[in-house]
């Protein structure tokens, strides 16, 4: 449940963070035949609904993500930064464009791959 998070002795989210830190795929939905849901993409899921209550306290914990986290995990900080308000989700995006670290990328069944500077670009042009 989300209110046992809250109560933890390490933060609130500290497990999410820590599996979007290290997430090696990104996929925003479920992967395979069977649709199962990511580890990581779970964790994407409760932070952006915690993000309504705590979004002051998660802020700066997935800023810090855009600098240490995976590729992967760096895509999913700088998307949940657009849930806190535009111009976060744009100053991420902005930081993240140029980089060229790899992410591989699930769509349902289709893998795919690109990296961190384009994928940043193109939601700048959304």
């Amino acid at each position: 449940m989300l209110w046992n998070k809250l109560l933890g002795e390490r933060g609130a989210f500290h497990d999410e963070l820590r599996l979007l830190q290290d997430a090696d795929t990104l996929a925003f939905g479920g992967v395979g035949i069977a649709g199962t849901l990511l580890p990581a993409t779970k964790a994407y899921f409760t932070i952006e609904e915690g993000l309504r209550q705590h979004g002051a306290e998660l802020r700066p914990k997935l800023e810090a993500l855009l600098d240490k986290a995976t590729p992967a995990g760096r895509v999913y900080a700088a998307e949940l930064l657009t849930h806190v308000d535009a111009e976060s989700g744009r100053a991420a995006w902005r930081r993240l464009a140029g980089q060229h670290g790899d992410v591989k990328t699930f769509s349902g069944c289709i893998m795919g791959s690109t990296t961190v500077g384009r994928y940043a670009e193109e939601r700048l042009r959304d």
